[in-house]
């Protein structure tokens, strides 16, 4: 306490300060001792359960332009072993906290230059750990706009409101004490119009009452309700009423893209869930159907809380029921909270949940985006990529093990052509010709049609190829853009798509890349969640996963480099464009000769890049250049003579000795070399593994020569199924047939998890058991349970589950499974989910 008034003093007192206060200095030569005396990392480490040390070590490598993949890989020691998770965490909070505090130095600066500051106040505004309470705290000193409150007092009324508030008047007349300020002049006509004008500014500072405002904003995130109804049009077009062309309308501006289907929304026309249960992709998708205008939301109460919360206002501020202003106190409260508190307040929650909702959607989208690019490559095998189409044809382009493009054709065996002999002969042709060893089909429109297509054509040509469906999310955006312009100039944007489906399949990474990540599509409501937020999440996941796989410098594309730790887009540029001047990099250390990359970008770079034709074996393993002298002696020490080992052999030897080492020996071999263990354990481990791919450890994409129905599939039949996509509710599994099968999430496990990712992610091949089929829609629901039908009420045949009066449950699987087909319609323009197709 005794710091803080020194500290307010200064502000206060200290000439200097004060000409820093008045803006006579700019404000980056002003540091308060506010933000220069705050322990940043101490308070992250109370956070975020690291220590003090940890979050301070991170803290400085991050200042000292070290990347996050860097950190993670090569900074363990001075981390204590932090995963990149762990160390954007700490980034994260580091940022939030710099704006908290630049924030609190404005507040402090306003707050002296006004003359009102306090010790009591400042204590509050030091040990505020969030922005919204700051502004709280911040709210009665904040410059306001012209209000009621505002005139009252330039009126003269606030001696009046004071009298008011003080509640020690026990004797009298109010209209005696509000014939005081009467003034015709001033258009105070009467005692009435006075006692109106001093309520006002009573109810605005009943507003401004931090302490009151967090009271009423904790009530409503615990009693308080989202309600969502129906919007009605002002005005109805009779006529349309009368012929149906209303609907035909409807339906018509739906297929167009124009504006969203209300009937999507029908869930919601009457809808009530409580603040603090309803699920973040429940809130997007009623703020979808607000933005469409289909619904009105709002955050209320019920009844018997609304008195409630009257109840606890009058307690805090009526203090004495003699006071002769009790009545009109309680009227101002009333007013206050009404008119002034609860619409902020419910404004703030409803910010907050959209804000934690975007979070949490974006967090999904990562998570999915992340899988989807470490998906396992089938690297040098012959692949035809397939582009499905009904009217414009399906699309066919061929590339080589190495991804080179060969032949591209289309062919119309679908509606309206239906000219399927034809193309099962071109298909036959091309695989016999490119000798294709696997057909990689895109999971777009018409692409379970195809895939029966070309297992019919394999069963009926007997060719010796399989075939496996493939995510085709942002393949179009690839084919139009500026880098598969440059990549394939003579060809048609279609047979741009074909290749890049084709390519998925053999390096799923290097491919994917290429394209603007939120174009891949593989969550929910990406384009309703704030777009920089999203980007930046994104594209952290990219950089990630190639620093984590790593690229080989005499290949990779500058979209891969560009992801790659210390360098940047023109740093990759000038990377290929040296490349293709000087021919191939025989060492990790010639990566210096290239213009704009210096010893920092080096040191970030080099222990991400391999040089398959460096003499030096180091320069194909994960061991950083920094460290290949201590390696060196670690390879000699293991009884290997160094300088005799090269090329593939020779890290072969190296890694079948190292493989005997054990990990109990570590401490022993680091304190040979004086080293810490940690080091040397790094080092053993990148030998053990020299050419590690986190991928190589994931099972391979499930290949497939027939397809089945759902005329096929019976309840209670095992299934082995993809996992496409998860999402809050669940996760849609590709089982073979049309529509993907939902595995919703009370059967994603046995035990009891709060998300699907908990235990699945897209990629997962996987048994699954059908528990309920409905013909009808095309829709299969499948379980992972053990046991899937043993809970008490489960209907075998219809599927759903009692409560524990003997009734069904509410269907929000169904519920949740309409939300994300209407969103996947919108994101994706897809027509046919409006026919129950999730493809």
């Amino acid at each position: 306490m005794s710091e803080n008034k020194e500290l307010k003093n200064e502000l206060i007192e200290n000439p200097a300060q004060e000409e820093k206060v008045k803006g006579k200095k700019k404000k980056s030569e002003v540091e308060s001792e506010i933000v220069k005396d705050y322990n940043y990392a101490r308070k992250i480490s109370s956070e975020l359960n690291v220590s003090q040390q940890q979050a301070e070590a991170t803290l400085e490598l991050i200042k000292d332009g070290n990347t996050i993949p860097f950190i993670a890989r090569y900074r363990k020691e001075q981390t204590g072993n932090l995963d990149e998770t762990v160390l954007k965490d700490i980034y994260d909070r580091y940022e939030y906290l710099l704006r908290l505090m630049s924030r609190k130095d404005e507040v402090v600066r306003s707050i002296t230059e006004q003359g009102k500051m306090t010790d009591e106040l400042f204590s509050k505004i030091i040990a505020c750990d969030k922005m919204q309470l700051l502004e709280d705290l911040y709210l009665p000193y904040k410059p306001k706009k012209r209000t009621r409150g505002t005139i009252a007092r330039e009126l003269g009324l606030e001696p009046l409101a004071v009298l008011i508030e003080e509640q020690k008047t026990e004797t009298g007349s109010v209209k005696e004490y509000a014939e005081k300020y009467v003034d015709a002049a001033k258009g105070i006509k009467d005692a009435d119009a006075a006692l109106k004008y001093a309520l006002d500014i009573v109810a605005e500072n009943v507003s401004d009452n931090a302490e009151f405002r967090s009271a009423v904003r904790e009530f409503y995130k615990s009693c308080g309700l989202i309600y969502s109804q129906k919007k009605e049009k002002k005005q109805k077009k009779e006529a349309a009423e009368k012929t149906g062309e209303e609907s035909q309308s409807r339906e018509t501006d739906f297929i167009k893209g124009k504006k969203a289907d209300p009937l999507d929304f029908q869930n919601y026309f009457d809808y009530k869930e409580a603040v603090s249960k309803i699920p973040p992709h429940r809130i997007l998708a009623i703020n979808r159907g607000e933005n469409e205008d289909i619904l009105t939301v709002k955050v209320t109460l019920e009844s018997e809380n609304e008195l409630k919360l009257t109840e606890i206002s009058n307690k805090k501020f009526i203090r004495n029921p003699k006071s002769i202003f009790t009545s009109d106190y309680m009227e101002a409260v009333a007013d206050g909270l009404k008119r002034l508190v609860v619409p902020s307040i419910t404004n703030e929650i409803r910010s907050e949940l959209t804000d934690n909702a975007e979070s949490h959607a974006i967090k999904i989208f990562s998570k999915n985006l992340e899988a989807l690019l470490l998906q396992p490559p089938l690297f040098n095998k012959v692949v035809m990529g397939v582009d499905p189409g009904f009217r414009a044809g399906t699309k066919i382009s061929i590339v080589d093990q190495s991804g080179k493009y060969l032949e591209y054709m289309t062919i119309y065996p679908h509606p309206p052509q239906n000219d399927a002999a034809r193309a099962k002969k071109i298909v036959a042709a091309l695989v016999k010709k490119h000798k294709v060893e696997l057909i990689a089909i895109g999971n777009g429109t018409a692409s379970r049609e195809t895939e029966s297509f070309i297992a019919d054509t394999i069963k009926e040509e007997k060719l010796d190829v399989k075939f496996a469906i493939v995510s085709e999310a942002g393949a179009s955006v690839y084919s139009a853009s500026k880098v598969a312009a440059a990549e394939f100039p003579d060809l048609d944007v279609l047979a741009r798509g074909a290749i890049s489906i084709a390519r998925r399949v053999q390096d799923p990474l290097s491919e994917l890349v290429k394209i603007e990540p939120k174009a891949i599509g593989v969550g929910e409501y990406q384009h309703d969640v704030n777009q920089k937020q999203l980007n930046e999440s994104l594209e952290f996941v990219v950089t990630s996963c190639v620093n984590r796989v790593g690229v080989n410098l005499n290949t990779a594309s500058f979209m891969l480099l560009k992801h790659l730790s210390g360098l940047n887009e023109s740093q990759a540029v000038s990377i290929v464009k040296y490349r293709e001047s000087n021919g191939k990099f025989t060492s990790r250390k010639a990566l210096k000769k290239v213009p704009k990359i210096g010893e920092k970008a080096f040191e970030q770079a080099a222990g991400f890049l391999k040089v398959a034709e460096s003499s030096n074996i180091l320069d194909n393993t994960w061991v950083h250049p920094e460290s290949y002298e201590i390696a060196e002696k670690m390879i000699e020490t293991a009884g290997l003579d160094f300088s005799g080992l090269k090329g593939a052999q020779g890290l072969a030897r190296v890694r079948e000795t190292f493989l005997k080492i054990d990990d109990k020996k570590i401490p022993e071999l680091a304190a040979g070399l004086s080293i810490s263990t940690q080091l040397a354990s790094d080092i053993v481990n990148a030998l053990k593994k020299p050419g590690l791919d986190p991928r190589e450890e994931l099972p391979p994409i499930m290949l497939k020569s027939d397809v089945l129905s759902i005329s096929d599939i019976k309840t209670g039949m095992k299934l082995t199924g993809t996992v496409r996509n998860v999402v809050d509710f669940g996760a849609f599994v590709d089982i073979g047939i049309k529509n993907d099968g939902l595995c919703h999430l009370s059967h994603c496990a046995d035990k009891f998890i709060k998300h699907p990712l908990e235990v699945l992610k897209i990629g997962d091949i996987l048994e699954f058991t059908v528990i309920a089929i409905d013909m009808e829609r095309g829709r299969v629901s499948l379980s992972l349970k053990k046991e899937p039908f043993a809970e008490k009420g489960f209907d075998k045949n219809r599927g759903g589950q009692a409560d524990s009066r003997g009734g069904k449950k509410p269907d929000r699987q169904g519920r949740d499974a309409k939300d994300y087909e209407r969103n996947k319609r919108d994101d994706f323009s897809s027509v046919e989910i409006k026919f129950g197709k999730l493809r």
